[in-house]
Formats: C-alpha cells, structure tokens, sequence
C-alpha cells in the first residue's frame, strides 16, 4: 500500500509540478478571476465533442464562447476584460457549461468547480451564480493550535434553531456558537456545507463540491462563522464527502460530459446500490485533482481546521460493507475486496493535509475496523488522526432495547468501550445524528419514550421512568466520554434528551419542518428537566478541560463486579465509579486506587455527582466528605480506599 501510495506522489511530483501545484487546481479550473479583469475558464470533460461558456454576460447565447481543446480531456477559455477594464463575467451573473455529447446532444452543466450555486423557489434545479464579490470577508482571527482533547459538537446549520425553518450561517455565529462554547466544546463538526440540491438527504449527497450551501446564506457568511468561532477558541471541522456523490446531472457531476463516467466509474461499479449514488474512480488522474483540491479549498478559502471523512468503510471494500460483517479476522483487511485506489486516495489526502497544514485534523467514519487507518502513512498506514468508535452507540441501544437492567453485563460494557486498536485514536460517543434520524431513536427517547411529553415539568411527578432515563442518560454519557476513547462527540441537542426524532421536509411528512429543528429553549424553561441534562453535560466537559482524561493513557479498570453492576477505573488521576444496580446503593464500598505509597495518604474528594440536586439527582452525597487511601490490598492492588 505504501509502495502504490508511493508511486503515485512520485509521479504528482514529476508531471504536476509536486502536491502543491497539483491540489492548488482549485485556482484555475472552473471560471477564476484574474487580476487585469479578465476571465480564465477551464473544465476537464474527456468525453465532450465541444464546450462552451453561456450566461447573463452573453445574453445566453449557447456557442459565442467555445472552449479550446487541450491535452488529456481538458478544456480552456480566455475572456479579456472589457474596454472599460471591468470583468466580462459580474459577480452575481448565472452561468452554465455548454457541452456537446458525442451523440450532438447539447447539455447545460454546472461547472463542477462552481463557488456558488441557487435555487430560485419556483424552480427544481440549481443555478450557477459566479461569485466574485469586489471585497470578500476577510478572516480576522487565527486558527486554534491543534488541541489534545477533542471535544466534539456535531452540528447541522439548518435545523439549529427552535423555529420550523432553514436556519442560517448568521444564526449559528450568533446564537448556537455561544452556546457550544457554554458547554464546554472546543470542537465544532460541520454537517450539510457542501451544496446538496435534496436537503432531507442530511448533506450526503453532494451536488457542488466546492460550493458552500447557499440555503444558510453566502460564503462570505460561512467564512465569518469559521472565523467567529475561531475567536472563540473552537476549532471547526468540515463533514466532507468523497465516497460518493448525487446521481443528478443538471445540477450536480453525473454525466458531466455525457458519459457515465466522466468522474467515475462506467457501468455498475459507478453506482452505489443502497445510496442510489455515483461512486469515484480514485485511479483516475483527474478525479484525485479534484478530490485533492476540495480539500485544500476549504482549508485556505474558508478556514477549515480538517475534515471528518464520511463513509469511509464504502470507499474502502469493493463491496462498500454492503452484506458484509467484520470480525476483526485479518483476511478480511487484507485481499481482492479491499479498494486499493480508494485508501491509496485517502493516504494521499492526509499527506497532502498534513504536508501543506500539519495543524489539521482528520477523522475517518470506518465501521469495519481497518488496521492501521489512523497510523502515520509513513508507517504505511491510512494518515487519520482519529476514528469514530462505531460500536459503542451500538452496543448502549442493543443493552436498552433487549436487556432489564437487572441483566446488564458490566464485563460487556467495559470491553465494548475498551477494545481499541493499539496506539490509534478513537472518537467515543453515546449516540451521534445516526441514532437521532427519523426511524432511530435517541438515547432520551429510548430511555422515557412517551412520558416525554407529559412528565418532564418538574411541577409533574418524578416517575419511575423519567428518574430511571434522566440517571442512565447522565452515566451513560459519562463512562462513554471517560473510558470510551481518545476524544468525544456529541450531536447537537442530544446533551439535553431532545424529544422526539430528527426528519427533514420531504412530501412523506406533507414538508413539515416540525421535526427539522432543535428545540435549545427547552433548556432555558427552569419549569423544565431538560436544563438538569444540560447542566450536567457541561460540567462534565469543564471536567475534562480541566484534568485532560481524553489526552491522557487508557484507563486502568480496577473492577466490573456483575452482582454488584459496579464499574471503577482511574483515568488521567481521578476515581470513576458507576453503580448500574436498579435498587441496590453501597456504603464503605472498597475501590482500588491505581496511587500506591506506604509514606503518602492520598486525599480524595467529589467533583462530580450525577445524584446531585442540580443535575436532577436524590442528593444521597455529602460532598464535603473526605475519602483517604489506606495500605490494604483489593483486587491485587496494594492500596484502596472506601466510599
């Protein structure tokens, strides 16, 4: 892998000029301005008799403008500025790519490069609008350093707000961005940015890669969102795909030039058969341009601090995961199946990132568990700094769905949130956008269900099923973010218990937004328990900015007792200890500290309570009591203490 990898730099350098030139394309194909006022085109469009620049500037005349061919596929125009030194192309006029199809058909196409594309409300498809502003937003505040603990807010611009409509870029600056900061993350993730013409698809299936989604406002409004967060200290991150992208051929890059291939593969190995969408041919010269230069515009144009990699397991597999289940058996990692142009890609993106900006961050969505993915591609292994722990939300729903809790398996848990690979950093996380979609269900819902809607008042009774959900939602948050891994997530609103499900307008919910928000006013409500769940969660991250237990070495498990449902361990200097029993409280119950001294007496005392009053908690905890270490040996450590 490293020798493909290898040989595929090896000939960027010598026939592109090296990586920088070659990830710089974004500057020149498409439609670029340039400094005399005039107009440099170029599309790549290997299957197009002719190609031709239409638009507002030439009263939309289809042929006034042909490109010249070139070399390999490639197309160029040039169009001097006009007598009176202004571009011949205005910032805010529509444009369209002419080609003319080896059958003499004429297709009307959006660059692929485009900056900026519309839809007017009467229409279905997309418009190119060419975005040249005389004066651009420029960036005020430096990018965060990189940080050693992640602590992740998964964000949608568009549904972040308490009304049912599209939120914009303006709100997120200036109403969810404080409130990210309030509770203790210092990471934002990006959903939905890059243009998607059908907006239940969740942003997963891109139209215009390189074109900030204008259904929240104008790039110039996404890069002062980056830059404001970036005063804040939060660092953002781009869900970026490159796994896949939208079958659509009018506004989107199927059939560009009137192929099926084009940027992808022919034939039914170009077609996703679940996700209904066009898959990359990563082999292909002028697909890792593009690819390689996506990425580095959104770093250098918009500030982007890295990418979390969408569907990473399907660019992996020449079968994408589809029917298939992974074992952890190394055949399965290593064969036929295994798409080699694809993680050849994916090594060359996170050298690129790193080479040109080793401050970024990258994330890899991988469910099937690929050695190596997050080692050093000098290491031969895939560059990624992180991966999501894919199996912890799973494994917290299968325990809620199908086990009382009088038969949770603490030995079960503690594996589950423990087996990672050596030395390569996971993403923990309870529960992200996955589990809060329409046909899922969050980790509130599951837990309290219908008593939701009748039992959250604190003025109502505190039943059973609220105390249960309200607690099991606080302890399970906590061991996922303490024990789970190197970093963690949260998608947004789910630090609350948001009622309900996540479901974009489409015409089965008759093109509701009711469920297309996110009700962040239930937690201002003090008549509410929402704000208990809140309150809780920022705690809980201040915690960890505080000691760094997600910077620090895996936890030492000292005990998962399956009578007692107690699970201790000791991370980063603090004490951990979950009691799971249904019924049953401890006193002068003997947990290990991993501390060991027949000098010193180690002072321990409480610094979070998930039973405290302001949290919703019984208040069973004096939090005054000071809990010291003695010489008496439990489970082969040789000194503990009682609590």
């Amino acid at each position: 892998r490293y020798s493909l990898f290898y040989n595929r730099l090896k000939n960027i350098e010598e026939n592109e000029g090296g990586l920088d030139k070659f990830s710089k394309s974004y500057k020149t194909f498409g439609v670029n301005q340039f400094v005399d006022g005039g107009i440099y085109c170029k599309e790549w469009a290997p299957g197009a008799e002719a190609v031709f620049l239409t638009g507002d500037f030439n009263g939309w005349n289809p042929f006034s403008h042909p490109y010249k061919k070139m070399e390999y596929g490639k197309w160029e125009l040039f169009i001097p500025s006009g007598q009176d030194g202004y571009p011949p192309v205005p910032h805010g006029s529509k444009l369209k790519v002419v080609i003319r199809a080896q059958n003499g058909e004429l297709l009307y196409r959006i660059s692929p490069w485009a900056r900026y594309v519309v839809r007017d409300e009467d229409k279905v498809n997309y418009d190119w609008v060419h975005w040249n502003p005389p004066q651009s937003y420029i960036h005020k505040h430096p990018s965060p350093k990189r940080l050693k603990s992640l602590r992740i807010y998964e964000s949608h611009v568009g549904i972040a707000s308490p009304e049912g409509k599209v939120a914009s870029y303006k709100n997120f600056t200036y109403n969810v961005l404080p409130r990210i900061k309030d509770l203790g993350y210092n990471c934002v993730q990006l959903m939905a940015i890059m243009e998607h013409a059908y907006y239940a698809s969740f942003g997963y299936q891109v139209t215009s890669f390189f074109a900030a989604s204008s259904r929240y406002g104008t790039p110039d409004d996404l890069k002062e969102m980056i830059d404001v967060a970036h005063s804040m200290g939060i660092t953002v991150l781009l869900d970026v795909v490159h796994s896949h992208a939208s079958k659509n051929s009018e506004d989107g890059l199927n059939k560009f030039d009137g192929t099926d291939s084009c940027f992808f593969h022919s034939g039914p190995k170009g077609t996703h058969q679940l996700w209904d969408s066009r898959l990359f041919d990563y082999a292909n010269w002028e697909v890792l341009r593009f690819l390689l230069s996506n990425l580095r515009m959104w770093i250098e144009d918009y500030r982007f601090d890295g990418f979390r990699f969408d569907g990473v397991t399907s660019m992996l597999y020449h079968h994408h995961g589809i029917g298939t289940g992974f074992s952890g058996d190394y055949n399965e990692y290593f064969g036929l199946q295994v798409d080699e142009d694809a993680l050849c890609y994916l090594m060359l993106a996170n050298h690129m990132i790193k080479f040109l900006h080793p401050e970024c961050i990258t994330i890899a969505e991988d469910v099937s568990g690929m050695p190596a993915l997050c080692r050093p591609v000098a290491e031969g292994g895939g560059g990624f700094d992180y991966r999501l722990a894919m199996a912890i939300p799973d494994k917290w729903i299968q325990i809620i769905k199908e086990l009382k809790d009088e038969d949770w398996n603490m030995g079960n848990i503690v594996h589950t949130l423990t087996n990672r690979r050596y030395e390569e950093k996971y993403i923990a996380y309870a529960e992200s956008h996955d589990q809060a979609l329409v046909g899922d269900k969050t980790l509130a819902f599951r837990l309290m269900d219908a008593e939701m809607y009748t039992n959250m008042s604190v003025l109502s009774p505190l039943t059973p099923v609220i105390d249960r959900g309200i607690q099991l939602h606080k302890m399970i948050r906590l061991i996922t973010h303490a024990l789970g891994g190197e970093s963690y997530l949260n998608f947004m609103g789910n630090e609350f218990g948001h009622p309900e499900w996540l479901d974009f307008p489409r015409k089965g919910n008759n093109e509701s937004y009711h469920y297309a928000r996110r009700q962040f006013n239930l937690t201002e409500d003090h008549l509410l328990r929402y704000r208990f769940l809140n309150t809780f969660d920022r705690d809980m991250n201040k915690l960890e900015e505080r000691f760094g237990w997600l910077a620090s070495p895996p936890a030492f498990v000292s005990e998962k007792h399956e009578s007692n449902k107690v699970i201790a361990f000791e991370r980063a200097g603090l004490i951990f200890i979950f009691n799971f029993h249904p019924y049953q409280s401890y006193v002068d119950y003997r947990v290990v500290i991993w501390r060991s001294s027949l000098i010193v007496i180690f002072k321990y005392k409480i610094l979070l309570d998930s039973d405290a009053a302001e949290y919703g908690g019984h208040q069973r905890l004096d939090h005054s009591t000071e809990y010291f270490s003695e010489e008496y040996p439990h489970n082969y450590r040789p000194n503990s203490l009682m609590v």
